[in-house]
């Protein structure tokens, strides 16, 4: 659905459309609500019935309708109410039931659809969204939601029913009367959607603010330590108070206008019930209509007019339902960038077998949005079961290759295929099952060690995890963990160093067992002696499998079977190591800078390696 088409529907016809799944649980929740709402009108047409039976005696409706004795019309009068108010409760119950659980029921299935559907965009979509925001918008306006569908939708029949209800029964006894008691719902409706016309940008702001606000305290939260290593509290602080401040005057808004509703139609609805009053008063002094009749009149008329009031804070609660609605709705219906194949692999490679890992980008350019080429027509092969190094200055294209390769941005131009299949035909969970990645930027859930490292294979068995953790050199500092492989990282694995982490990253990596290996500044956070450990490690997990290597550090590469120089999006040097460094280009310049053989200065100048 395109943007003009949303416009093009209101939130309630698209939540009804989106929630069709549930149309019978909604009409018998509908059901229950209109019922408790006729029970619970009859009370005022009993105690009519009571003051005909006390006035009128043998002469009384009852007595024509053949109980004739005084006392037995009281009695059957009380069978009746105890009836009435048995049915009542039992609907009421039902309806509070049906409502709460199917509330409960689309809030659990927006958000997860919601949260499935951001999964599966393109990771240049998140570029341009908070953390926050998103987190509003699962949180809070499914919440919003919620609420609505927990109360509000079932205020809404119940006034309804009141209406169609009460009208009937005043144009059957006195429709003169009728008509004076009717006389403000025509302005309480039309009030009512101006009401709503005004009221639903105010709550569309509110949602927007409230979005801005949560992503200044998710940022803040998760770069805490920052925070404090630069003592910028107190300008956190300010930066919080301000996103409050317009979220409080965005609320503010909106309250001026939904506050001023109730007391509006109030004063309409007085001068309905008074005339209904006087006027109905009159009549049953002239003998018009039986004094019942009168006192049946104007306990509906307060019965139909008083809810009224109360419409003010359910169209309140509905704007804001409404308005985080259209935000749920929006979000379910982005469109996916990148578009799924079809294609599998096995774990050993290509569906044929032929080949194992091999990867090519021909041709492949990219650029990220309103930035210079970050890959300019690019041609590298890395042989299946080889390790191909690749090197160069930040900004080179090195992280974008991994990126691309992984399908989390498609090239502008050229193509890519791992053993001869295009990426773009493969299945994505194909594809990333075939590749293991150990990023510079480590994440850890806040789970146990043994959840860590067994993400990709959660069935994975405790020899399986650990031997993954001797190959990463994590398994001694693991067993001195309070709890071993049971002990709880934390968030963002903080309880960790960051060595500590790396390592479980890379045996989270290893454990995958995936045909090729991609590692992303894979020993950036860990010292020398850890990194020429797990340097041995990785040369006997790459022996079996096609391995990517991004390096900041050349002496970590010096056995990959080639190197691959970048510079602006282009090789501009292959060879190994051997060949690499006796020559006179920008390999060996940045090998003499990083080993010492000369300083920075003395050399010409070359942009740093990232």
């Amino acid at each position: 659905m395109n943007a003009s088409d949303r416009r093009g529907r209101g939130p309630l016809r698209r939540l009804i459309r989106h929630a069709r799944a549930h149309r019978g649980r909604l009409i018998a929740a509908a059901t229950c609500s209109v019922s408790k709402k006729i029970f619970d009108l009859a009370p005022p047409g009993l105690i009519g019935a009571a003051v005909d039976v006390v006035v009128e005696r043998e002469a009384s409706l009852l007595a024509r309708a053949g109980v004739v004795d005084v006392k037995s019309q009281l009695i059957v009068l009380a069978a009746i109410t105890i009836v009435i108010w048995g049915l009542e409760s039992l609907f009421d119950y039902l309806a509070s039931i049906l409502w709460r659980n199917l509330a409960q029921t689309v809030q659990h299935e927006l958000r997860i659809e919601a949260y499935g559907h951001i999964q599966d965009l393109d990771v240049a979509w998140f570029a341009e969204r908070s953390s926050g925001g998103l987190l509003a918008v699962l949180n809070d306006d499914v919440n919003q939601l919620e609420r609505f569908l927990d109360g509000g939708a079932d205020d809404i029949l119940q006034v309804a029913t009141t209406v169609i209800v009460i009208s009937g029964v005043y144009f059957v006894i006195a429709p003169g009367v009728a008509a004076l008691s009717m006389l403000p719902i025509p302005l309480i409706l039309i009030g009512s959607f101006l009401f709503q016309a005004r009221i639903a940008p105010r709550y569309a702001v509110v949602r927007d603010r409230v979005g801005k606000l949560n992503a200044v305290l998710a940022n803040n939260l998760t770069g805490i330590d920052t925070i404090k290593s630069f003592t910028a509290e107190a300008r956190e602080v300010d930066r919080v108070r301000e996103a409050s401040r317009e979220y409080q005057e965005a609320n503010r808004r909106a309250i001026a206008l939904s506050s001023a509703f109730s007391p509006l139609i109030r004063m309409v609805i007085v001068g309905g019930f008074t005339a209904t009053l006087v006027y109905g008063g009159l009549l049953a002094l002239d003998g018009v209509i039986a004094v019942g009749a009168y006192g049946v009149l104007v306990f509906l008329t307060q019965r139909l007019l008083w809810p009224l009031t109360r419409l003010g804070a359910t169209f309140d609660l509905y704007q804001r339902a409404m308005a985080s609605t259209t935000r749920i709705l929006d979000l379910i219906d982005t469109p996916i960038a990148i578009e799924d194949g079809t294609r599998t692999l096995d774990r050993a490679g290509a569906g044929d077998g032929a080949r194992r890992g091999e990867l090519r980008f021909e041709g492949v350019s990219f650029a990220y949005a309103g930035r210079a080429p970050a890959l300019d027509g690019l041609d590298l092969v890395v042989p299946a079961g080889a390790t191909v190094a690749v090197v160069g200055p930040t900004g080179a294209g090195k992280t974008t290759l991994v990126r691309l390769l992984l399908r989390f941005h498609d090239p502008a131009a050229g193509a890519i295929t791992l053993d001869g299949v295009p990426l773009r035909e493969l299945a994505l969970a194909s594809l990333r099952g075939a590749v293991s990645l150990v990023a510079q930027g480590t994440y850890l859930f806040p789970g146990t060690v043994r959840e860590n490292v067994a993400y990709g294979r959660p069935d994975a068995t405790d020899a399986e995890i650990a031997r993954a953790l001797r190959l990463a050199e994590a398994e001694a500092f693991v067993a001195e963990l309070p709890d071993g492989l049971e002990t709880v990282v934390g968030e963002h694995g903080r309880k960790l160093s960051g060595g500590q982490a790396q390592r479980i990253s890379i045996a989270r990596a290893v454990l995958k067992d995936a045909p090729v290996l991609v590692l992303d500044e894979a020993t950036s956070a860990v010292d020398n002696e850890t990194e020429a450990a797990i340097q041995r490690s990785l040369r006997r997990i790459a022996r079996e499998r096609t391995t990517l290597v991004i390096a900041h550090r050349l002496s970590t590469i010096r056995h990959a079977d080639a190197i691959v120089v970048l510079d602006r999006g282009r090789v501009v040097e292959r060879g190994t190591h051997d060949e690499l460094v006796v020559g006179s280009g920008l390999y060996a310049r940045l090998w003499r800078v990083q080993t010492g053989e000369v300083l920075p200065e003395e050399e010409e100048p070359v942009a740093a390696l990232g």
